[in-house]
C-alpha cells in the first residue's frame, strides 16, 4: 500500500494566480487551463464557481497564453476568456486523474487497486501572507491504465473509452492523445475521496536553506515523517510527485474523510 501526492491546479505560470484561502479554512480550488480549445469538457474558466467569494475563475485573470496551442504565444482575454475550457485534472466529482510528466508517471503507473493519490495545490490568503502549498483532496485509487505513445490505435481507444471523465481522454481527438508522443497514466478512484470541504494541510515551508542565498519552498519535515515520503526529494518549487510509505488506511485517519473533516485534521504539528 502507498500513496502519491500529486501537484495540482491553476497557478501563476498558467492563470497568473492562486486561489484564495480564508481564515475560517475555505479556499478556492481552480483546475488550471485547457491548453486546447478542442475538449469535451463543460467546464470554463467562466462556469468554475469561487467558493470563498462570489465570483467565478475568470475573475483571477485578466489574460491568459495556454501553451502549447498554435504558436504558443495566443492570449485570450474577455469574453473569451470567460469560455475558455478547464483541464479539469483532477475531477473530484468523478474521481479521475491523468498525467503525463514523466516524473509523476513512473510513481502512478505502480499504484494499485486501494493506494491513494492526494493533491495539493498553491493558496494564498488574501491578507497578503506568504502563499503555501497544501495538501487540498484526495481519492482512493480503482484502476490505472498507462497509454504508451507506440500503443496501437485499437487500445488507445480502449483506454480512453475507458476512462472518459478523464480530463486526457476529453481532449484526445479520433483516438489520439493531445500529447501523442507523452507516456500518460490514467486513474480511476473510488470513495472515500473528493475535495476538502475546508481545511487543507499545509505542506510547505518557505526558507533560506544553509548555503543558499535564496529562500524556497520545502517540504515541511513534519509532514514529510507523518506521511513517511520515500521519494520527490524535499525542494517544492516545482511541484515534485512525492511517493509515502504510509498506508491508504493511516492516511486517511491522519487527514480525515472528505465531508467529515474537522478543523483538526488541517492541521500537522511540527515535533518538538
Amino acid at each position: 500500500m502507498t500513496v502519491v501526492l500529486a501537484g495540482v491546479g491553476a497557478d501563476t505560470t498558467n492563470l497568473g494566480a492562486l486561489g484564495a484561502l480564508t481564515d475560517d479554512g475555505r479556499f478556492d480550488y481552480v483546475p488550471i487551463p485547457e491548453k486546447t480549445r478542442h475538449t469535451s469538457e463543460s467546464e470554463t474558466l467562466g462556469s468554475w464557481p469561487l467558493r470563498t467569494r462570489d465570483g467565478v475563475a475568470a475573475d483571477l485573470a485578466s489574460t491568459i497564453s495556454p501553451r502549447p496551442i498554435a504558436d504558443g504565444e495566443t492570449r485570450i482575454s474577455g469574453a473569451d476568456l470567460a469560455e475558455w475550457p478547464l483541464h479539469r485534472d483532477p475531477n473530484f466529482d468523478a474521481l479521475a486523474y491523468g498525467e503525463h510528466r514523466n516524473g509523476y508517471v513512473s510513481r502512478l503507473r505502480a499504484l494499485e487497486p486501494g493506494d491513494v493519490v492526494g493533491f495539493y495545490a498553491g493558496l494564498r490568503r488574501p491578507d497578503g501572507d506568504r502563499a503555501h502549498r497544501y495538501l487540498l483532496g484526495y481519492f482512493t485509487v480503482d484502476a490505472v491504465d498507462v497509454l504508451e505513445p507506440d500503443a496501437s490505435a485499437d487500445r488507445r481507444r480502449a483506454v480512453l473509452e475507458t476512462h472518459s471523465e478523464n480530463a486526457h481522454a476529453k481532449r484526445a481527438r479520433d483516438g489520439v492523445p493531445y500529447l501523442p508522443d507523452k507516456t500518460i497514466a490514467l486513474i480511476d478512484g473510488r470513495g472515500p475521496g473528493g475535495l476538502f470541504d475546508r481545511h487543507p494541510i499545509r505542506l510547505s515551508e518557505y526558507y533560506v536553506k544553509p548555503g543558499n542565498e535564496r529562500a524556497q519552498y520545502y517540504l515541511r519535515e513534519a509532514v514529510a515523517d507523518a506521511f513517511a515520503v520515500t521519494a520527490g526529494g524535499e525542494n517544492m518549487m516545482y511541484k515534485p510527485a512525492y511517493r509515502c510509505s504510509i498506508s491508504g488506511e493511516s492516511f486517511r485517519e491522519l487527514v480525515g474523510i472528505p465531508g467529515e473533516r474537522s478543523s483538526e485534521h488541517g492541521h500537522i504539528a511540527d515535533h518538538g
